[in-house]
């Protein structure tokens, strides 16, 4: 596995077409969801997430939300640049990607965040996460050739 992830050329992909263009769907996805918390007027923090930002803190929310959406925006650019320079990296990317479910589940245990009604982001997270680690295995795999 560990030649699949980190394979010896990173410029090839020997694997399936279909999991190259799902994987830039959900690189699409994290973009348009990173731009929303950059560049909203309040990060999406009240509009999205139903988080409540009119008391003294709300400043502060909506500020961190436009940061969260700052270092998703750099991350994404990141693994777009990587997707397309280093194609043999596409299990790499995808695995990044999937990393991201569990790591919120654990932020969210450590602190919980009080909203009106649960954001998109967490009635997501696990049907994404089980769909990248499907995506991920899938990407592993090496396409036959034709004898």
């Amino acid at each position: 596995m560990r030649n699949s992830v980190f394979p010896s050329n990173p410029r090839d992909y020997d694997g399936y077409r279909f999991v190259r263009v799902m994987a830039f769907l959900f690189l699409l996805v994290v973009i348009v969801r990173s731009g929303i918390h950059l560049f909203a007027p309040d990060g999406g923090a009240n509009s999205i997430a139903g988080v409540e930002i009119s008391g003294p803190d709300g400043n502060n929310v909506v500020a961190l939300f436009h940061q969260w959406g700052a270092i998703q925006l750099l991350l994404a650019a990141l693994l777009l640049v990587i997707f397309f320079v280093y194609k043999g990296l596409t299990p790499l990317v995808i695995l990044s990607l999937s990393l991201d479910a569990p790591l919120r589940a654990l932020a969210g245990f450590m602190g919980e965040l009080e909203s009106s009604h649960v954001p998109p982001g967490a009635a997501l997270n696990w049907p994404v996460f089980y769909a990248l680690i499907v995506l991920f295995i899938i990407s592993l795999l090496k396409k036959r050739t034709k004898a």
